[in-house]
């Protein structure tokens, strides 16, 4: 079987929209789009879900999109999770070898990693992903890859990220009503940086800034290892609020105002330009300055970036970030906000398109910062489809679609499928 055989979907449930998109990888390594859907996203609150009907109506509008556009029948996604609840935090595992005579296997290091999912956690937490970011052999530190070295002791960082176990289930519930089954659930700051960073950029060390509807997310890189990450819990959606409380506007209106003629800098407006909003029901319409719709704008951007940069300065690399912040997500697209960003912190900003992995020819409107995320699930998706393939000595794992692999240790990801694969009832 072919790479490009290999049809992986990502589907990325927002707060502002919920995207399903069809992927696979051509011959020259790129990722080809067969087909995306899009859908408002209605239950979603600050990237948890609060309403389980209406977001199971938004997937399935969004599936049913992706499905037409691309001529797949869908069966099987991966789904990014973001959200207030996730944290993270750093961890050493180790193991002592019972035979120091035999190299170092690819299962000792599953074995490794597996051992830190049994880490007590806070009741109604769970552990959602465990990434090894480098191991230490018989004291060696600084080992990217250990299979095939002797050594007594094994040692390693891990990147252990954390949320509620009921937003999870939530997901899990909503995914299932769909009739579609999860392959992974994936953090989305991972996801967004597999779409926008270059390798370079995550040696160097830079800090990726998804601004999403309800949440931005933060992931912080150095040396090509994931560092830190972390959810704010506030977006785009809040600036829209700011907007129409500022202007007395209802939210469709400021939502195009903010989308067409917002900025992050009042400065690089005039006063005298004005832009007017239909009134409501016969009442005049109401007259808006871009420098006034501007100030709004910046007050709450300004405060995301304090929150972001806090973050970074928490994570210890501040000083170590030479390629300095990529800013992505539908809130990037917000005139100005690299410069502002810039003059906050003081580090390069960029704004991150998904568009160095996408094949020629995909349709711009998928090349932009909005679908990074879903992008990147795509992209993640298809990289643990590797992962698997390699474990199980290269055989082919699935028919068209990539399916859930059923690993012996139990995830995160595994106990929330028995708990609704035992109560059927919750899914009725």
């Amino acid at each position: 079987m072919g790479a490009s055989d290999i049809i992986i979907v990502g589907l990325d449930i927002g707060t502002t929209k919920i995207a399903a998109i069809v992927g696979r990888r051509n011959e020259y390594g790129k990722i080809e789009i067969l087909g995306a859907g899009k859908a408002e996203s209605i239950g979603v609150k600050r990237g948890v879900v609060s309403n389980i009907e209406s977001t199971v109506l938004s997937i399935k509008r969004a599936i049913e999109e992706a499905e037409s556009k691309s001529n797949v029948k869908i069966d099987f996604v991966n789904v990014g999770i973001a959200g207030q609840h996730i944290k993270s935090l750093q961890h050493r595992g180790i193991m002592i070898r019972k035979n120091i005579d035999i190299e170092i296997e690819q299962k000792d290091v599953d074995e490794l990693v597996d051992s830190m999912r049994n880490l007590n956690m806070n009741p109604g937490e769970e552990i959602i992903d465990v990434i090894a970011q480098d191991f230490i052999v018989d004291g060696e530190i600084g080992i990217r890859e250990p299979v095939g070295m002797l050594g007594n002791t094994l040692e390693a960082n891990f990147h252990i990220i954390i949320g509620q176990t009921t937003a999870a289930k939530n997901i899990y519930k909503c995914v299932r009503k769909s009739d579609i089954d999860i392959v992974d659930l994936i953090l989305e700051p991972i996801a967004s940086a597999k779409a926008v960073l270059s390798e370079e950029e995550k040696e160097a060390g830079v800090a990726l800034v998804d601004i999403g509807g309800g949440t931005t997310d933060i992931a912080i890189f150095h040396d090509g290892i994931i560092r830190h990450t972390a959810v704010i819990p506030f977006g785009g959606d809040v600036i829209t609020e700011d907007v129409k409380e500022g202007c007395s506007i209802i939210k469709k209106h400021a939502e195009e105002l903010k989308v067409k003629f917002g900025s992050a800098l009042a400065s690089e407006n005039k006063d005298e330009e004005v832009v007017a909003i239909p009134g409501l029901r016969g009442r005049p319409p109401k007259e808006i300055t871009l420098k006034n719709l501007a100030s709004i704008i910046q007050a709450r951007i300004e405060e995301i970036i304090e929150q972001v940069y806090f973050e970074i300065k928490n994570s210890g690399y501040e000083h170590k970030l030479i390629a300095g912040i990529v800013l992505t997500g539908g809130g990037a697209l917000l005139k100005h906000i690299a410069q502002l960003t810039e003059f906050m912190t003081g580090m390069d900003t960029r704004i991150g398109y998904p568009n160095e992995h996408l094949a020629e020819g995909t349709p711009p409107e998928l090349a932009s910062p909005t679908y990074s995320t879903g992008i990147g699930l795509v992209i993640e998706g298809l990289e643990r489809y590797d992962a698997e393939a390699r474990k199980n000595g290269n055989k082919e794992i699935t028919p068209v679609q990539q399916k859930p692999s059923r690993k012996n240790d139990k995830s995160f990801f595994q106990k929330i499928q028995e708990f609704f694969d035992n109560e059927p009832e919750n899914l009725a």
